[in-house]
């Protein structure tokens, strides 16, 4: 059980980490002033008509989300972050978690027998 705790744990942590180096340039993105910055760039995947109000970005990492803010409020979601990665994240968290408390409290394993010296 602490085997498969440990393996769902990294894996929980390296498809973190996957998700925030999307989101990473997303924000690299976003602050580049050049051509073409208006709207930002992650928010040109929306319509036309919503990328035109786009006045700033949040950006959430629980879940890992980049937002484009509108003028008249509200918000919407840019998908810069992989859609199987805040699904992807839970799972393997909650199992390595569910791993990690069996292994603490089921039985512990039985101990090795020694033996019988050979004559």
């Amino acid at each position: 059980m602490r085997a498969a705790a440990l393996l769902a744990g990294v894996g929980a942590v390296t498809l973190y980490v996957w998700g925030l180096l999307h989101l990473a340039g997303a924000v690299a993105e976003a602050e580049d002033g050049g051509t073409d910055s208006s709207p930002l760039r992650p928010c040109h995947t929306a319509d036309a008509q919503a990328a035109s109000h786009v006045d700033g970005y949040r950006v959430s990492y629980v879940p890992l989300r980049f937002e484009c803010g509108l003028t008249g409020g509200g918000a919407y979601d840019a998908p810069v972050v992989p859609g199987y990665v805040n699904p992807a994240v839970a799972l393997l968290g909650l199992t390595a978690v569910a791993c990690g408390i069996l292994a603490a409290t089921g039985p512990a394993a039985p101990a090795p027998t020694a033996a019988a010296p050979q004559r």
